[in-house]
């Protein structure tokens, strides 16, 4: 028998692992300093992979009962972290808005917050669509594996790493290349179930969106403006203002009745609360 979910577990093992390796040179490099907004995004962020993983290896062993109790953990999973996003986001923009510079990647860490949020909504919106739903949760790895993916090639790989010559690391080049391959991921997902994958195709705009608002941004020099914009939130608000929305929407999510799924969806079950 055909074994289920293999390609998804593989993808999020990918995942898992390019994190890993992409956030690894904040302990190991030369200037190796990381501090502690850094270290808790990084612990909340394998962890919301992990328990996608987690989710899937119990579908795959039947465990209906276990994979709907453990669902429930989404419930204070997700919010920590949108939290924790929310938080290093502010935390990023704040360190450059004190020394009156902007913050080049506010833009990408700002978007990546709503979209993550906007997902994990979704997902819970369509919960009784269980194949819609599952997709929502697996975009959102899909998200972080574009994150992995840029800070893997400016921290290790020759042509977008500092080459000791003094240039910086090329991160607009990285931002495009882990945009491309994120949008050609999403949508040989898509490819595989067209009729309701239509999340990794709404993902993968979202990298293309993104790149297209930082254009606009950096046209109009207010990179700056709203680096100063997003530190004036403050580190602590932000990271009660990111948990209280998400837990406020996933409540407002769970109450309402979501449409009742298809009988195609009930027989062909995957990821789900």
């Amino acid at each position: 028998m055909r074994q289920q979910y293999t390609l998804e577990i593989a993808f999020l093992v990918v995942v898992i692992v390019l994190s890993l390796v992409g956030f690894s040179i904040l302990y190991t490099g030369g200037e190796a300093d990381p501090d502690a907004y850094q270290s808790l995004h990084i612990v909340t962020s394998l962890a919301w992979l992990l328990l996608l993983l987690g989710q899937l290896i119990l579908l795959r062993q039947r465990s209906g009962a276990r994979h709907r109790a453990v669902g429930q953990s989404i419930f204070a999973v997700g919010p920590i972290l949108i939290g924790s996003v929310s938080l290093l986001t502010v935390h990023s923009a704040a360190s450059d808005a004190v020394v009156g510079r902007a913050d080049t990647l506010v833009v990408q860490n700002v978007a990546f917050t709503l979209e993550v949020a906007l997902l994990v909504f979704l997902a819970f919106l369509l919960r009784k669509q269980r194949k819609v739903h599952g997709a929502l949760l697996m975009s959102t790895a899909l998200m972080f594996m574009v994150i992995a993916l840029f800070f893997t090639l400016v921290s290790y790989v020759p042509g977008y790493r500092p080459d000791g010559s003094g240039a910086p690391p090329r991160f607009a080049e990285a931002g495009q290349l882990s945009a491309l391959v994120g949008s050609v991921v999403g949508l040989l997902f898509l490819l595989r179930d067209w009729r309701t994958g239509w999340p990794w195709l709404l993902t993968s705009v979202f990298f293309l969106l993104d790149g297209y608002v930082q254009m606009l941004v950096a046209q109009a020099d207010r990179t700056t403006a709203l680096t100063a914009l997003v530190a004036s939130i403050g580190r602590a608000p932000g990271f009660v203002l990111g948990l209280t929305i998400c837990a406020a929407s996933l409540w407002a999510a769970w109450r309402i009745s979501p449409p009742r799924r298809s009988s195609r969806d009930a027989n062909a079950g995957t990821t789900t609360v």
